[in-house]
């Protein structure tokens, strides 16, 4: 058996660089309101996109039919993954943007 098919966590250290840069813009902008309020609801949306996106690369992974190939669950297992953590930064940004923007 390949090894590497075999490693659902593969994507997160191949993913890793974008993620960093993703994290640091999503931290850094707006860079108005910057309070203890807001540096903790952006520490837990990272914290929670991280953590989605470690599930989803775990269950994806382990769901992909491997009649399609030995690397597929990874191929669908990374696509997943990522789609979610962009989808937790997402609705982070709006909800971030709805509650400080009345704290103005």
């Amino acid at each position: 058996m390949n090894q590497l098919a075999a490693m659902p966590d593969l994507a997160l250290l191949l993913f890793a660089p974008w993620f960093l840069i993703l994290s640091v813009l999503f931290w850094v902008y707006p860079r108005q309101p910057r309070n203890t309020r807001r540096r903790l609801f952006d520490a837990v949306a990272l914290a929670l996109a991280l953590v989605a996106f470690i599930a989803t690369l775990r269950w994806s992974h382990g769901y992909a039919d491997r009649a399609y190939g030995r690397m597929w669950p990874q191929i669908l297992a990374t696509s997943a993954g990522y789609g979610v953590y962009l989808l937790v930064l997402t609705i982070a940004v709006f909800v971030r943007r709805a509650l400080f923007r009345a704290t103005r």
